[in-house]
Parts: structure tokens; sequence; C-alpha cells
């Protein structure tokens, strides 16, 4: 399973916020110099994470992003969802809208995939990993990565 570098993107974006959270609203440019991102495209991440309400945005002259709330609530399994949508280990793997699991499309009997059970341990072990991991424990561990460097 290969995410897109919206997710890439995203994650860096709100790292970004997160580690800038105390100077209040950070924009988009500053972020894009800082991580060698390319505006645009940042530009549409951000919409898309504003509209998961994961981050909140200012308008002026002092305006920007911050995160609409904490980190240590921002589970990365939300911001995966926001860019990526639903996860699927396998492009065979559909999501079924009306209980929002992941169902089989080879167009045979669900119950006779074989492989179907492997790909759903894979599918809710990434999951599982993502529900598990906060943005604040990024942005700490990024946090931690400078202050080393500055000594």
């Amino acid at each position: 399973m290969i995410f897109t570098t919206k997710a890439e993107y995203g994650v860096r974006l709100l790292i970004q916020l997160g580690l800038r959270a105390e100077s209040g609203p950070v924009s988009l440019k500053a972020v894009a110099e800082a991580e060698n991102l390319p505006l645009a495209y940042l530009e549409r991440i951000a919409a898309l994470l504003k509209k998961a309400e994961l981050v909140a945005a200012t308008r002026g002259a002092h305006g920007g992003y911050v995160l609409a709330r904490p980190a240590e609530e921002i589970t990365m399994d939300a911001v995966v969802l926001a860019l990526e949508g639903a996860i699927a280990p396998m492009e065979c793997f559909v999501v079924d809208k009306h209980d929002a699991r992941v169902s089989c499309s080879h167009g045979l009997d669900e119950s006779h995939c074989a492989t179907k059970l492997m790909w759903t341990r894979v599918q809710m072990g990434v999951i599982r990993s993502l529900q598990r991991t906060t943005l604040g424990e990024l942005v700490e561990f990024a946090q931690s990565d400078r202050d080393l460097s500055l000594t």
C-alpha cells in the first residue's frame, strides 16, 4: 500500500503547524518554504484538512492556518482518511458505504475470496497503527530532532 504525496505533505504541514502552535496562525507560504513543498498543492491539501476540521484558517495580514484542536487529539488515521480516503491494501477492495467495511469486488461471493482474510488483517494493522499515532507524538519527535541539531 502506497500513500500519495497528499498524505505525506499533509502530515508535514500539520507537523509545522504543531511546531509553531505557540506563534499563532502560520501562512502556507512559510510552510511551503520550510518544507520545500509546492505552494499550490499545499493549498489544496490545506482545504481538505480544513473540510475535515483538522485545521482552521484565518484571513488577513496576520492570517494563516492553525490546528483545529490540540495535536495530541489528532490521530493519523483521521489525517489519512481526510487526504487519501479509505485505506485499502488492494485495488480489488471497495468500501461498502452501508457499513464502512471493505469488501471484495471480484464479483465473487465474498466468503469464497481466499485472500480476503490476509488483506483485511493488513488493512486493520495499518489502521490501528495510524490510530495509535498522534500528531502530538510526531511534533514532539520533530522538536527533539531540532533540539539535537541546535547543539
